[in-house]
């Protein structure tokens, strides 16, 4: 796996348990970042618990690979749920009428993905372009407030 370029803060890795024995050179940064390692947390949030930058976070990973003690979590990226599509449909719709399903299909396309593999972590810049699109300035705040609260409900 390479990790030696574009953004890993979404990458989610767990601990191997090896067989063999020996020892592995292991300093403390690559403890810290094994220690929050579960199989869960992406590489963000283990930057932000160790306090270390992306830069160290992506040397630790590498030595981490090259030695066999981490591999990556592949289903890990959590993408839109449904409640939240359904939300932003909603929205955008009170606020351009019948184009916004075209709006949101332009807009998920032109960041790269598919409606329904959008990851969940990108939701903040999806509906930032979209608010883009809303020529009226007080539909536009309005649909950036209504966005903003639900993006924190669902802790996107």
């Amino acid at each position: 796996m390479d990790i030696s370029s574009g953004d890993i803060s979404v990458m989610v890795f767990r601990r191997i348990i090896r067989k063999d024995e020996g020892e592995f050179p292991v300093d403390s940064r690559m403890l810290s970042v094994l220690m929050e390692m579960d199989g869960r947390k992406n590489l963000g949030t283990i930057g932000k618990k160790t306090g270390l930058d992306m830069g160290t976070i992506r040397q630790v990973m590498a030595k981490l690979l090259r030695l066999k003690l981490v591999e990556p979590v592949e289903s890990a990226i959590s993408v839109l749920d449904q409640d939240f599509l359904n939300f932003l449909s909603q929205q955008l719709h009170l606020a351009v009428g019948p184009i916004a399903e075209v709006l949101i299909e332009d807009a998920v396309a032109d960041l790269g993905y598919a409606l329904y593999q959008f990851p969940s972590h990108r939701a903040a810049e999806l509906v930032d372009l979209l608010a883009r699109q809303i020529q009226r300035e007080e539909k536009r705040t309005d649909f950036e407030q209504g966005m903003i609260k639900k993006l924190q409900e669902k802790d996107y």
